[in-house]
């Protein structure tokens, strides 16, 4: 039930000059960009942190998600929000056998917050075979860019990885600030998820 990110963040889409300002680095040097590999390190070290503790995908990319059980028997819990495409789902036979699920007969509901899968005509999901699994491509995101995500969200990373970059002993890098942004967005689920 990993959820593995299929099209990483490009570097080019991360704000590594934007970071360094916030840093307050020298410039105007033949060296500036010295220490990109850190700052994009320390940069994608936050988005990772901040993504797991909220549920949410910061930019725009395509994800695979494999289950062996539908949460509910009219739905799935989708791991990731904000979902912006269910580009196809698939069940997987214990040996191997797939057979696609046509994605126009599902839809996501809550696809901002606590998203999930259903059948487009509220019928029950198919039955995952025995020892088998669904396997779903997922793209979800709050955009491409890095001026598409929350105001907060795009603060709380750039604290995160400056943390990050101060600090680099290991210790708790979480700011206070930081977990007080991430408050707002976590998501909010009772009982198992239920539409």
């Amino acid at each position: 039930m990993m959820l593995v990110e299929l099209s990483p963040v490009a570097q080019g889409d991360l704000p590594i000059g934007a970071f360094r300002s916030h840093l307050k680095l020298g410039t105007g040097f033949g060296d500036d960009t010295l220490q990109d590999e850190v700052l994009e390190t320390c940069l994608r070290a936050a988005l990772s942190t901040i993504e797991a503790q909220i549920g949410q995908a910061l930019f725009q990319r395509r994800f695979a998600w494999s289950v062996t059980a539908w949460t509910g028997a009219s739905f799935l819990a989708l791991p990731v929000s904000p979902v912006v495409t269910l580009e196809s789902v698939q069940l997987e036979a214990a040996d191997g056998a797939v057979t696609p699920i046509d994605a126009s007969g599902l839809r996501v509901i809550g696809a901002r917050g606590a998203p999930r899968m259903v059948s487009a005509t509220g019928a029950v999901l198919p039955f995952i075979p025995v020892h088998g699994q669904v396997n779903l491509i997922i793209e979800a995101g709050h955009g491409t860019g890095w001026g598409d995500m929350p105001a907060d969200l795009a603060q709380a990373v750039m604290i995160l990885a400056a943390a990050f970059y101060e600090d680099r002993t290991g210790g708790d890098p979480v700011p206070p600030a930081v977990s007080t942004i991430l408050a707002a967005h976590r998501p909010r689920r009772i009982g198992r998820g239920e539409p």
